[in-house]
């Protein structure tokens, strides 16, 4: 039987650095939802299109996969690995439009149950825990300080030697966590079985250590109760 663990949380957060480093360390297979939805956002930036009814029309032209080489994961887009292309700023704000179309949503979805099926995976998104992966073993809300998260991004762009306004930085953050907590379909929330993680105080390597702590602790319980 495969194992999942679920982290959801607002832009920022820290979920992928967090769930990459557990992932190793765990074993498991990182899938990486966002950059999924990035990829749709940059198909959809390359080709013009703004409107969204046009997107659901076109969703389905976008072919998405998810690769792995030597460990690492490559978001595949129509046949290209993209993995260094989905970062700008411009796609994560378009992804943040087309996660909220159903289609889109059906789309990427059924490919992250998949993988969910066939390994152990740690996932993290906007919605895992409350619809894509309702039954995962653990599910964590990772979270932090519009502030705190607006300032880890800042220095994150000032480090690759990029142009950035912190407080600008901060205002987007909040729009995108204002447009991904009220969006229609599967909206960011916690779930009601979820462990709340707020990293505002928290360096990496100390969330790191708590998620394994209770993954460490369920998966004991899990095993207790199976004999």
């Amino acid at each position: 039987m495969s194992y999942s663990i679920a982290i959801d949380g607002p832009a920022g957060a820290g979920k992928s650095t967090i769930a990459k480093t557990i992932a190793k360390k765990l074993n498991f297979i990182y899938v990486d939802t966002g950059a999924m939805y990035r990829a749709m956002g940059l198909y959809f930036l390359r080709q013009g299109v703004t409107d969204e009814s046009v997107m659901e029309e076109r969703c389905k032209e976008a072919a998405i996969t998810i690769k792995y080489k030597d460990g690492e994961q490559q978001v595949i887009l129509n046949g290209e690995n993209v993995n260094s292309l989905i970062r700008r700023e411009e796609v994560g704000k378009m992804a943040s439009v087309v996660a909220k179309l159903k289609a889109v949503r059906y789309q990427l979805v059924e490919l992250q149950r998949e993988l969910a099926e066939t390994a152990d995976v740690i996932m993290d998104g906007r919605d895992i825990g409350t619809y894509v992966l309702p039954d995962a073993q653990i599910k964590i809300y990772l979270t932090a300080s519009s502030r705190v998260r607006a300032n880890r991004r800042y220095l994150e762009l000032r480090e690759k030697g990029m142009p950035c306004d912190l407080d600008q930085i901060e205002a987007d953050i909040i729009a995108r966590d204002e447009q991904d907590m009220n969006r229609e379909f599967a909206p960011l929330r916690q779930a009601d079985d979820a462990i709340l993680v707020d990293s505002s105080e928290m360096s990496k390597d100390d969330v790191v250590e708590k998620v394994i702590s209770i993954y460490n602790n369920i998966s004991k319980v899990g095993n207790t109760c199976g004999n």
